[in-house]
């Protein structure tokens, strides 16, 4: 539902609000991936003053101290890298237990960051389950309830179809956001997509709605019959007559499907036809 929307976006507005507050940098990094981090201040070694990278602000990744080379510690050993020329990390092949708080500091005397980030590790999105089912359904239209859905969350809106096109019928329900992805409806023409994403990947499904409706127009034979009726009607040059079967044409809902009109009647052309 919209509140339900709306406190989603709240949420995490104020979750990223209460990062920059803190003065955290959000990152977030697919699964497997390589995570490389920068200062962001000025940093300059002394005989007093050494560099430290740290993880969950405790865990100490890798440290470089004036005229040594950059030493990674054991926890990381091989699979972090301290570069000297600007101090950057490398973290190889990241997984969800990397996802944490990463801080960067000067120490001489006193403790001063220099970088600070908040790293979200997440998987690739997996694609949705969209459901389709038919609610209601006439000579002309029909009614259907589309569904999409993953392991954790679904969406569902409600859609309507003619001869001619599909539309929303539910505009309020088109997107929601869960812990850490989210589902949104997207209508072209007559079909229908869902997309699956989150701040790392994206995936989409999608399906052809009037598939699900099987709308009857008139049959073949009367339309044969009355596209007939229309050519005689032009050779024996009866004006009243095809006016008429103009008006039986819109009536079947075939009037647009031929691209018939009163103006065709109306032209000096057919008027000379048409006339007695």
């Amino acid at each position: 539902c919209v509140y339900t929307v709306c406190l989603s976006l709240l949420l995490c507005c104020l979750t990223s609000l209460f990062f920059v507050l803190l003065g955290l940098q959000p990152v977030f990094l697919l699964h497997g991936k390589d995570l490389h981090l920068d200062v962001e201040k000025f940093v300059k070694l002394d005989k007093k003053t050494d560099f430290l990278w740290r993880f969950n602000y405790s865990n100490n990744i890798a440290k470089h101290v004036f005229n040594n080379d950059p030493v990674v510690f054991d926890n990381y050993e091989g699979r972090a890298e301290l570069f000297g020329q600007n101090y950057s990390l490398l973290l190889k092949n990241v997984q969800h237990n990397d996802s944490g708080d990463y801080t960067a500091v000067t120490i001489s005397g006193k403790e001063q960051r220099v970088a600070e980030y908040k790293v979200t590790v997440q998987d690739r999105v997996t694609p949705a389950d969209l459901t389709v089912h038919l609610v209601s359904k006439s000579s002309d239209s029909c009614n259907l309830t589309v569904t999409c859905s993953t392991v954790d969350f679904n969406i569902s809106s409600s859609f309507r179809c003619d001869a001619q096109h599909c539309s929303h019928a539910d505009k309020n329900n088109l997107n929601t956001t869960g812990n850490v992805s989210s589902l949104k409806f997207y209508l072209h023409q007559d079909t229908i997509f869902c997309n699956h994403s989150n701040q790392v990947s994206w995936n989409q499904t999608m399906k052809v709605l009037k598939s699900y409706c099987d709308i009857k127009t008139a049959s073949t034979s009367v339309l044969f019959f009355l596209t007939l009726s229309i050519t005689l009607c032009v050779i024996m040059k009866c004006k009243f007559q095809c006016f008429l079967l103009l008006f039986i044409l819109k009536l079947h809902k075939l009037y647009f499907a031929f691209k018939l009109n009163y103006t065709w009647c109306n032209s000096k052309h057919l008027l000379y036809v048409c006339s007695a």
